[in-house]
């Protein structure tokens, strides 16, 4: 992300199943940040669980219901910045 934008490194892009899965999915992470005494600065969607936001400055999370990637679609507007794919560690 740091050829396209100056405020942040990187993009993590999450699916969960359904809005309560994204909460729970962001409440986790933010649970073990929290743990390292690290907090988001901003985090915004929680109470709609489509798209959560959780800004960390360098890294900012996005945690999408299938609905809402499929119409926000981050992928698509930052096509031209390097991907990394991890593999589902359950697979």
């Amino acid at each position: 992300m740091t050829h396209a934008v100056t405020y942040t490194d990187c993009f993590v892009i999450l699916n969960g199943g359904n809005p309560r899965q994204t909460a729970a999915i962001a409440q986790e992470i933010q649970r073990g940040l929290r743990e390292e005494h690290i907090r988001p600065l901003r985090c915004e969607g929680e109470r709609e669980g489509q798209w959560i936001l959780l800004d960390y400055l360098d890294v900012v999370v996005h945690i999408f219901t299938p609905e809402a990637r499929d119409f926000y679609r981050l992928e698509v507007l930052w096509g031209d910045v390097p991907r990394l794919e991890l593999a589902d560690p359950a697979a």
